[in-house]
């Protein structure tokens, strides 16, 4: 899948995508039956946030439009 956004629109995106993936980790969180399922869940977390933090600089430092291209492989 890929597409053209303005740098607002592809921050705005990908911001709802990473919000989810968090969500989905907080939400599996209470049912890790162990300490280790738990931590590894919170690394997840924490990896997700700083990709998005990571990405809005990068979006934010661009001079044009912004192409987003994602992958799903099974």
């Amino acid at each position: 899948m890929q597409g053209h956004f303005s740098k607002k629109d592809a921050i705005d995106l990908i911001t709802k995508l990473i919000t989810v993936k968090i969500r989905f980790h907080e939400d599996k969180t209470p049912s890790s039956h162990s300490e280790e399922g738990i931590k590894m869940r919170e690394k997840s977390i924490k990896q997700l946030q700083k990709e998005l933090y990571d990405a809005r600089i990068k979006i934010e430092s661009m001079t044009d439009n912004v192409n987003l291209e994602s992958e799903i492989t099974f």
